[in-house]
This record gives C-alpha cells, structure tokens and sequence, in this order.
C-alpha cells in the first residue's frame, strides 16, 4: 500500500491519501484502531452516515483505518464561511443525534443504552453530496443519549466562552440554536452534564487552559437553556 499526501491532521491521528476512493487514517500514539472498526461496519450496517470501510493491506498496523474518502468541507469550515447558517448547522447536528440514538447498543444488555459519539460538533461532520456524515469515532461508547447530548453542548460551550477562539461568538450562536432542538429530544439534564464535564475534564488531549473552561462552558448551557 503506498500512502500518499497527508490530508488532515487531528488531535491523536493523521489522514493521508491512498486514492481518489480510499484514505489511510492512523492513530499516532499506535492506539488499536478495532474497536472503531467494529463501531463503523455496526453503523454502516445500521444505515447510519459514517465513512465506509475500504479493504485493509497486509502492511496494516492495528492502529490503521482505511476509509472512505469524502469530499466536502467540514461543517465547521462551512459555518466559519457562511456558506451554511447556525441555525441550519443546528439542525444538522441535532438530526445526526436524534438519529444516532435510535440505533440500538452493539454490546451492553441494558435495553435504554445507545450507540453514542461523546465528540459530536461541527469538526467531526463532513457535507458531502450525498448529506452529512460523521467521522472520528474514537471516543465512541455505549450509554444514555442524554450524555452524548451533553457531551456535544459542553464542547460547543467551551469554544463559546474561550476569549482566545476566534470562533467563540458563532459556537455561542450554534449552541443557542442547538439547544432547544436537543429539549425535544430530551434535554440535557444536569446529572448527565455533570458526567461530560468528569469526562472533559479527564481527557488527556485537552490543554489545561481548555480544561479551565469547562465549569464556566457547563454555566454557560445552563443560562441558554433557561
């Protein structure tokens, strides 16, 4: 397999080209990538909008996903462009969510539990021709929708209530316009925000400023939500 230009970067793992049908995405801490795996071939099998999943080489390492390649700006890009409004950015993600929790749990016995993203925003979604899909399911886990609502909240609060984001007044708006939609899915409740903001806080790729932000973000969904 030859891997190609690098496309994207994120937090934990690098993107690079395969071909105009495939991308390699490999973890740089060598994490095992077969959990994700098996999450991505359940949803896709669900019908639910994820990145199919292309023939892995015999030169994979087990930190290598090979992956459908999308074309389309991410959500974020297009809201920072204008080219898409909060408010329709809103929608989007909330029906992602709303969808996703549909799909029953792949492993747990408890009949209440979904399959949850816990790092659903505007980043991880692609605006492809054929409709939005999500993508970077590492953090993917098994439980209460209500978490993973949280969970998306609090990282579009963060952003809102840092002073150094450039993007912080739109990640205000989109939130504002993202929250009512989530009541009709059942809220953010604050037990289930508190559980987020243990989570956030916990997560070693997060610099200790971000970490800083997070009571202040958990506030600040309070306040909109009224």
């Amino acid at each position: 397999m030859r891997i190609g230009q690098l496309l994207g970067t994120g937090r934990s793992a690098d993107v690079y080209a395969i071909d105009d049908a495939w991308v390699l995405r490999r973890y740089r801490d060598s994490s095992d990538a077969t959990p994700e795996l098996a999450v991505l071939s359940y949803l896709s099998a669900c019908g639910y909008p994820v990145p199919r999943l292309g023939p892995s080489p015999a030169t994979a390492t087990p930190s290598d996903m090979v992956l459908q390649r999308l074309t389309g700006p991410t959500m974020l890009k297009s809201l920072l462009s204008g080219a898409l409004s909060y408010d329709e950015g809103a929608a989007i993600l909330a029906s992602l969510l709303t969808d996703l929790h549909t799909i029953p749990a792949r492993l747990s016995l408890d009949p209440e539990d979904r399959i949850l993203h816990l790092d659903l925003h505007p980043d991880n979604v692609m605006l492809t021709a054929d409709g939005p899909v999500v993508i970077d399911w590492r953090t993917a886990a098994e439980g209460p929708p209500a978490l993973d609502r949280a969970m998306s909240s609090l990282i579009l609060a963060q952003v809102a209530v840092d002073p150094a984001s450039p993007a912080a007044t739109g990640a205000r708006s989109l939130l504002a316009a993202l929250l009512p939609r989530l009541d009709a899915q059942g809220g953010v409740p604050a037990p289930h925000l508190d559980r987020a903001r243990h989570r956030r806080s916990a997560d070693s790729n997060l610099s200790p400023r971000e970490v800083a932000l997070i009571d202040e973000a958990a506030a600040l969904i309070g306040e909109l939500s009224g």
